[in-house]
């Protein structure tokens, strides 16, 4: 019976025979010839590519003994390109180190000659190069960024790593800054106002309205994140109260009179 040829790649060792063997298939005298070992078995060149030899899963030819298989991982050991906010990016497939000689890439389980792995738009080779897998597909790195890669919304450039989404728009993390200091607001707290971003320190000192009795910035952070507006000024909620009674006035009846914030029964005393 013919012996059923391997489906998926398998190791062996090429050498040249010192001893006296026969070729496992062919039975030939091996002994000063080159010669494969695999599966504990030891077989002559033409029966490896016969019999034994990984097939390109794209030519559906025989891999030779000589060539070295170039192991390949895609986007960190995931399937497929991810994003999330902040997100990583897809991260690129990259061939691990292989002796000199003839390369072929193998990536899960699967194998092919380098110049049988192409792209799947540009049919350009992507051999021992970078690429990112989407399903069944293989895409360089320039057709990725064209067809699928998110484009930051302020340098539209391709996001290819560090990510980050903001209201449902993608931004680079370098170009997600603070618009006076260029402070880098990814995992900041910040503050938007007319499509214009701020870091905390930049709003309090540049932005912010100032509160109509303690003078310090209205920030919307931490305490006094309730601000009460009235006549063009506004407060602190805790800022505002009565200014005979002391009394806090947030949410509650009031009377202005002269720029002052009065209680209704302070006011009747007025």
């Amino acid at each position: 019976a013919r012996p059923i040829a391997p489906t998926g790649p398998s190791s062996y060792k090429v050498g040249t025979m010192t001893e006296k063997f026969d070729c496992h298939y062919c039975r030939d005298n091996l002994q000063g010839k080159k010669y494969v070992q695999k599966d504990g078995h030891h077989c002559c060149l033409k029966c490896f590519d016969k019999f034994c030899a990984n097939t390109c899963v794209d030519c559906r030819k025989p891999i030779g003994a000589d060539s070295k298989v170039t192991a390949a991982l895609a986007c960190g050991g995931r399937e497929g390109p991810q994003l999330s906010a902040p997100c990583r990016a897809p991260a690129v497939g990259l061939p691990m180190a292989s002796p000199a000689g003839d390369q072929n890439v193998e990536y899960k389980k699967t194998v092919w000659h380098k110049d049988c792995f192409t792209c799947s738009n540009c049919k350009q080779v992507i051999g021992t190069g970078s690429f990112f897998p989407k399903g069944e597909d293989f895409y360089c790195v320039t057709c990725h960024e064209t067809k699928f890669a998110k484009h930051c919304v302020k340098c539209n450039k391709a996001i290819t790593s560090g990510g980050i989404t903001y209201q449902d728009q993608p931004w680079h993390a370098e170009c997600f800054v603070c618009v006076t200091c260029s402070k880098k607001l990814a995992g900041q707290r910040f503050t938007a106002v007319e499509d214009q971003y701020y870091c905390v320190d930049c709003y309090k000192n540049f932005v912010a309205k100032k509160c109509a009795g303690c003078k310090n910035p209205i920030t919307g952070f931490g305490k006094g994140s309730s601000v009460v507006a009235y006549e063009g000024q506004s407060w602190h909620d805790y800022c505002f109260h009565c200014k005979k009674c002391s009394m806090n006035l947030a949410n509650k009846r009031f009377v202005f009179h002269e720029e002052q914030v009065y209680c209704p029964d302070c006011a009747k005393k007025l």
